[in-house]
C-alpha cells in the first residue's frame, strides 16, 4: 500500500489538482485535516471509504490509522490544506513512515499565499519593486521561530512578505515592519482565501490595525510590500521587442519564425 499525501489547496474544492482528486477517488481510506480541508473534497472518496477527520487526533493516533490500513493493504489519501511543503506537519509523519517501512508519495497543492494573491489579482514580484516573496510567520504555541528568522530581518530585504498565522499579534507585525517599509506601505489581509466567506482588507501599515479591528481569526494571511497594488513599475524585458530570447530571436517575425 501507499500513503498519498495530498495538498488539498486553500479551500475552494475545485482548486485541488487533478492528480489529487484522482488519488482520493482511488483510496479506500481517507485521513483529512477537518479544521481546514473542505468536506466537499470528501465527495471524491469511493463509496464505502473509511474517512477519518484528524483534527482532534494526536500524531500517534493518526499513525495508528495508517498502520491499520497498511496491515489491510489499503492505500490512504492523507489530505492537508494548502501545499504540503510549508507548515503542514507532514515531515514528522514521513519520518515515522520511513521508520515503519511504509511507502508514501506527495502531491502538491495550491498554497494559501497564491490563492490570496489571486484574490487580489496581484503579482507579488514586479520589476524594479520586488523580485522575492518570503513566506514566514511569527512564533506560536506549536512552533517557535528559529533565531534569526525575525520579521525585522526579513523586512530589511524589502521583499514582499506573506505572513501566516500572525493576525493575533498585529501590533507586533506593524511595529517591526514599519521602520523598514514605511507607514504608507500597502498591506492586504485575506481571510479564508477562496472560501465562500472569504474576506479582504486593504490598508497601509499605519492604518491596518484600525481597518481590521478584532474580526479576523488567525487563519488570515497578511501580505506586505510595495508590489501590492503598485502601478509605478517597469515592464519586464521578457516581452520587449528587442529582447533576444530562444523562442523569439531579435529580427524574427513571430508570425513566421522561419524567416527574418
Amino acid at each position: 500500500m501507499t500513503v498519498h499525501f495530498i495538498g488539498a489547496g486553500p479551500g475552494a474544492p475545485d482548486l485541488i489538482t487533478l492528480r489529487g482528486r484522482d488519488l482520493i477517488a482511488a483510496c479506500p481510506v481517507c485521513l483529512y485535516a477537518g479544521s481546514l480541508v473542505p468536506e466537499a473534497l470528501l465527495e471524491y472518496c469511493p463509496e464505502g471509504a473509511h474517512i477519518i477527520n484528524t483534527a482532534r487526533l494526536s500524531l500517534d493516533e493518526i499513525m495508528a490509522e495508517i498502520e491499520a490500513a497498511h496491515e489491510k493493504g489499503q492505500d490512504v489519501a492523507r489530505l492537508h490544506s494548502g501545499d504540503l511543503s510549508v507548515w503542514s506537519a507532514m515531515g514528522e509523519q514521513l519520518r515515522r513512515l520511513r521508520a515503519a517501512g511504509i511507502e508514501y508519495d506527495v502531491t502538491p497543492g495550491v498554497p494559501s499565499f497564491a490563492a490570496a494573491a489571486a484574490t487580489l489579482a496581484a503579482e507579488l514580484t514586479l520589476p524594479g519593486v520586488a523580485q522575492s516573496v518570503i513566506l514566514t510567520r511569527t512564533s506560536g504555541r506549536a512552533t517557535a521561530m528559529p533565531e534569526g528568522e525575525t520579521l525585522e530581518n526579513f523586512a530589511r530585504t524589502g521583499a514582499t512578505l506573506a505572513i501566516h498565522l500572525s493576525v493575533h499579534v498585529l501590533d507586533k507585525v506593524v511595529a517591526e515592519l514599519t521602520p523598514h517599509y514605511g507607514p504608507d506601505c500597502p498591506v492586504a489581509v485575506v481571510w479564508r482565501a477562496s472560501w465562500p466567506d472569504e474576506r479582504v482588507v486593504r490598508a497601509t501599515l499605519s492604518t491596518l490595525q484600525t481597518a481590521i479591528g478584532d474580526e479576523m481569526a488567525r487563519t488570515a494571511l497578511i501580505l506586505v510590500g510595495h508590489a501590492i497594488g503598485a502601478e509605478e513599475f517597469g515592464e519586464s524585458r521578457l516581452y520587449a521587442g528587442d529582447y533576444d530570447r530562444r523562442f523569439r530571436p531579435v529580427g524574427t517575425d513571430p508570425r513566421f519564425p522561419e524567416t527574418t
